[in-house]
């Protein structure tokens, strides 16, 4: 599954040719969460604070998870986005 952010611990992932609804994947120490990319709705666990970095990323970059998870359902290669700061 390739990784398209890493930062504070936590790593994000788009599966190729995934289902809808877009999502990523995220890896925060053991915990492991789907998190819908229009929505931030979670499925999984994570923790409070790891949530809460996450959602400010994906708000800061929606546009580009939006552009890899197309890139993703094509089978093409996916573009790295800049972590959280």
């Amino acid at each position: 599954m390739p990784e398209i952010s890493r930062f504070y611990g936590i790593i994000i992932r788009l599966r190729y040719n995934d289902h809808p609804p877009p999502h990523i994947r995220v890896r925060y120490g053991g915990q492991d969460a789907t998190i819908d990319i229009a929505t931030g709705r979670v499925q999984g666990e994570m923790s409070k604070h790891a949530l809460q970095l996450v959602w400010t990323w994906l708000d800061l970059h929606r546009d580009a998870i939006e552009e890899n998870w197309e890139l993703a359902r094509r089978q093409e290669p996916l573009k790295s986005i800049p972590p959280l700061d």
